[in-house]
């Protein structure tokens, strides 16, 4: 198994555990949206957080997607996972360049900036269920973390990483999300908390070889951890010439005028993938006589 999820629990159920390792999907990403490592960075680090977050719904159907709406160079970035291990994504600025750091890790908060964060599930209910919390630092772990805190009350921690090589291709990729239950208690918190602080990036583990289930039991050391079941996980768009053509359909009037007129052949590229779909002038008639 390549990419895949791992769920656990820890300290007799105090703890629920979860890590990815999802560098294929995260390569697939980069390769589709041909993204700088910086954009590859972010984006990635979305993927891994959104199909993590994913795999605690319930449904088989149900999906959710992750906004980050900030005001950095690197544009609005949008991912969207079902429970059942697929996701898609794409950044406003797919080639975004900035200064490393100074430790000379990407700076992929100062990409982000500030703005707003909004966490959107839809379980099947006649309303999607929408939390929205300020951007805190931009690195995408850190502000998940602090939306569970906020808008779902749960004390977590979430760790994020993505390591790209000097030919912009992905070494490794993936994270986790430790949570603690409502009765957990303050030695066990305690313990887990000095754990945390001991343990490499993500991305460094990964790349020395660890695997999901390592990374747990390096963060449940002396917590009892105990691994649940796996899941695979992939990058996928299930995008169609019916799904774009709703985009078609958005369009004011004098826009789909205007392209028939032309008399030539638009492409209209998906978001998520980046495939092409071609609409003939023929179409666009077809589309324009469906709206009249």
């Amino acid at each position: 198994m390549s990419d895949y999820i791992v769920r656990g629990m820890g300290a007799r159920d105090q703890i629920r555990a979860l890590a990815i390792s999802s560098r294929d999907l995260v390569q697939t990403a980069h390769r589709k949206h041909e993204t700088s490592p910086l954009a590859t960075a972010a984006l990635g680090r979305g993927l891994s957080a959104a199909l993590m977050m994913a795999s605690m719904m319930k449904g088989p159907e149900d999906e959710m997607t992750l906004q980050f709406l900030g005001d950095g160079p690197l544009g609005p970035m949008t991912v969207t996972a079902d429970s059942r291990g697929h996701v898609k994504g794409f950044v406003g600025n797919g080639q975004v360049y900035l200064e490393p750091k100074a430790n000379g890790h990407l700076d992929v908060g100062r990409a982000v900036g500030r703005g707003s964060l909004r966490v959107i599930k839809d379980l099947g209910l006649k309303e999607p269920y929408v939390g929205t919390v300020d951007i805190q630092t931009g690195e995408i772990g850190d502000d998940l973390t602090y939306y569970f805190a906020a808008s779902e009350q749960v004390p977590s921690a979430v760790g994020l990483g993505v390591l790209v090589g000097t030919d912009g291709n992905v070494i490794s990729a993936g994270g986790f999300i430790i949570q603690l239950m409502p009765f957990t208690e303050d030695a066990v918190i305690d313990r887990l908390e000095e754990n945390l602080s001991k343990i490499p990036d993500v991305s460094r583990m990964l790349a020395a070889g660890d695997r999901p289930e390592d990374m747990l039991d390096r963060i449940l050391d002396g917590l009892s951890p105990e691994m649940m079941e796996t899941e695979p996980v992939s990058f996928l768009c299930d995008c169609s010439k019916e799904r774009v053509e709703r985009t078609l359909i958005a369009l004011p009037d004098r826009d789909l005028e205007e392209m028939i007129h032309d008399g030539k052949t638009v492409e209209v590229k998906c978001q998520f993938c980046g495939r092409a779909y071609s609409f003939t002038p023929e179409d666009l008639r077809e589309i324009k006589a469906g709206l009249d």
